[in-house]
């Protein structure tokens, strides 16, 4: 077992993925974060050594993740929300925000801006 920032992960996951199960860093950043290091991508957790392993964390802890991230995200949307703007009302609403079609797909829209509000 590797401890990444704190998160324990087993030997046999691949790095890119472990990095891509934190809040906020996607595949891209993944992969940037991979090169920056020169790890390569198929590489697995356990076969990391432990200058490379205190890099990532070095890395991921300047940077905006997990709980930052997601109190930030819903700071702004209470800000929209406190200003009276459209998309501020939309979330108020549990009504799609980024011009999604309302007429035919409703509730699917409904479900999904909820689970972007609710992080």
């Amino acid at each position: 077992m590797v401890f990444i920032l704190g998160v324990n992960f087993p030997e046999r996951n691949l790095v890119k993925k472990a990095l891509q199960s934190f809040f906020g860093i996607g595949n891209d950043t993944s992969a940037r974060l991979l090169a920056r290091y020169h790890i390569h991508p198929t590489c697995k957790v356990g076969e990391l050594a432990n200058k490379q392993v205190l890099d990532l964390t070095a890395a991921l802890s300047d940077m905006k993740i997990e709980n930052d991230l997601r109190r930030k995200v819903l700071d702004d949307i209470k800000r929209l929300r406190e200003t009276g703007t459209t998309r501020g009302r939309r979330h108020a609403l549990g009504l799609p925000v980024r011009g999604q079609r309302t007429r035919t797909q409703i509730k699917t829209a409904i479900k999904l801006n909820r689970v972007d509000r609710r992080l």
